[in-house]
């Protein structure tokens, strides 16, 4: 029992080591230019639906807020 355990902890010291290597799926940039403007837009659009709901829109501001955070920034985020 004692050798096969001795082998183990023998075969673990003799492991190589691996070191992660970067290739280039892992440099590539996970958003583009398009991601960016979409998110923008959908901080603008709420941004603004707040404002309105503020103003006293009761009607176009929640309309804006759910446009901006269940359609826009979604899109901008799934959007390859």
């Amino acid at each position: 029992m004692e050798v096969q355990m001795a082998k183990a902890r023998e075969k673990e010291r003799k492991a190589p080591v691996s070191v992660p290597v970067q290739s280039a799926e892992a440099e590539k940039v996970p958003f583009r230019t398009r991601n960016y403007v979409l998110f923008g837009a959908g901080l603008l659009v709420i941004v603004a639906g707040w404002f309105l709901l503020r103003a006293g829109q009761i009607t176009l501001g929640p309309i804006l807020l759910v446009l901006g955070y269940c359609g826009i920034l979604p899109l901008a985020i799934v959007l390859k």
